[in-house]
């Protein structure tokens, strides 16, 4: 996203210099002024925006499918427990389901598991999307956007070889796209 952002902005993580740095200590050297910026994520960002005179910049809603969170099994587990597989992915939409009928017991559980309190994680959730199953199985259709999947693995990929994260990624990024479950739960539902 950072690296979105910066080229929008007419510029390169050349122009920058980037600390890497876990992301509650970044936040505290954010908020203890030894660096200038920080990218952090709930709880994280409300520690840095107690540095008086700090504002957020911008956010991963100007950038969807930048930060992607993800559901990712083994292949191994995917060749040798195929249900158990379905079935996860099955109770992930149920949970959401659950969620989605139950706001308020939902955000008192969310919010005991996260350590804060129901208002601080009414103030995260305002900032998370979890897709449907519709965005879903859009996420895995071809496309040229970050929103699908096939574009974005691949753009991130040359993002981590460019920048040293690692020396090179996967010969076939498709081969780890698989859709079937979501698919199936879709045809299910």
């Amino acid at each position: 996203m950072l690296t979105q952002a910066l080229e929008d902005a007419g510029m390169s993580r050349d122009d920058i210099t980037i600390k890497n740095l876990e992301t509650g200590a970044a936040a505290a050297a954010f908020a203890s002024g030894q660096v200038d910026a920080v990218a952090a994520w709930p709880p994280f960002w409300g520690i840095a925006l107690e540095r008086e005179g700090s504002k957020e910049l911008l956010s991963s809603k100007e950038y969807p499918g930048a930060i992607p969170d993800l559901l990712v099994m083994s292949q191994k587990a995917v060749d040798e427990q195929p249900e158990q597989v379905q079935a996860i992915v099955n109770t992930w939409f149920a949970t959401l389901d659950y969620i989605a009928k139950n706001p308020d017991e939902s955000d008192k559980i969310m919010a005991d598991r996260s350590g804060v309190s129901v208002e601080e994680y009414k103030d995260f959730k305002a900032g998370t999307r979890i897709f449907t199953i519709e965005e879903n199985l859009e996420a895995f259709s071809e496309g040229n956007g970050m929103k699908h999947m096939p574009f974005a693995s691949e753009k991130m990929n040359d993002f981590m070889v460019d920048v040293g994260f690692i020396e090179a990624g996967p010969e076939d990024l498709g081969a780890i796209l698989d859709d079937s479950f979501v698919k199936a739960y879709a045809e299910g539902s």
